[in-house]
Parts: C-alpha cells; structure tokens; sequence
C-alpha cells in the first residue's frame, strides 16, 4: 500500500460490510484476515485486497461455514496451492453444505483435501475426440471384424 487513499480505516470496512466493529476485531486478531497496514498508532488500515477477503469470510460465516472450518480451508489451500499467499482474496470460495470448494483455472476442488469436484466440460471434450481419432486410425490399420447377428427363430406353435 502506498497511501492512505488506498486504505480503509476500520469504521469504513465495518459500514462497507455490515459486519460489527468486534468481528473485526476479533478476525485480525485471530488471524483470520488481518489489515495488511497499521498506523504508526497502531490503527489497523485496510487494502481493497484485505476487503474482498473479508467479503470471502463473511460469505462462507453467513452460509453457515464456521470460523475454524474457515481456518483449515486456509491452511489447507496454503499447502495446496503454495503461490497462494491469500486464499480468501486470490480464489473464489463457495460452501455447499459442510464443503467449502475452491474454484482456480476453471477447476473447482474441495479446499481441505483438495480433491477434484467438477471436471471442465470442454476439456472432457477434446479428450473423448482425441480417443475417437486414435480409435480410428487404430481401426484402419486393423482388418475390421465382422459383426454377428443372432437371428430371431421364429416358432411355430
């Protein structure tokens, strides 16, 4: 940050979110999102980055995901993802029930055991046509099997 005018004082975040002055607080001082700058006073001042990652807790807390769970999603993604300094800034979160996933490059994942949830649609598609070509020039250099039909008997009664 390299002034003032990029920085939020608290009272500001606090109207910008809608959240109590004592979440905050409380947040920064378990380190949850912590203000990237403080005052030589001792004022914490906040950066548009340090908002959205506040917006990003906020979301998950009011969708019913727990501070701590919040916690060990950001641990966890930090180990995932190690060029990740700041996952609730850097990566879209969503909950959907007790799951927290972390969307990145269009892949989304489960952000504790990182495992993969959806796989890109386009991407499955290219893979299923590179197949169908190697299938293909496989077969042609294959002398093709012929088909056998049972026959239907008919019966006489």
């Amino acid at each position: 940050m390299s002034s003032d005018a990029e920085c939020f004082r608290t009272g500001d975040v606090v109207q910008i979110l809608g959240i109590s002055r004592r979440q905050l607080q409380y947040w920064a001082q378990t380190h949850l999102v912590a203000p990237s700058r403080q005052t030589p006073g001792g004022h914490a001042r906040y950066g548009f980055e340090d908002l959205v990652a506040l917006k990003a807790a906020k979301r998950l807390i009011d969708a019913g995901v727990s501070v701590q769970r919040i916690r060990g999603c950001i641990s966890a993604l930090k180990k995932l993802l190690p060029t990740v300094k700041r996952p609730l800034a850097e990566l879209l979160l969503v909950a959907t029930g007790d799951v927290v996933l972390a969307f990145r490059d269009g892949t989304a994942f489960d952000a504790i055991s990182g495992q993969e949830w959806v796989f890109e649609v386009a991407r499955f598609e290219r893979e299923v046509e590179a197949w169908r070509r190697s299938a293909k020039a496989s077969r042609g250099t294959r002398r093709p099997q012929p088909v056998r039909r049972a026959r239907a008997r008919a019966r006489s009664a």
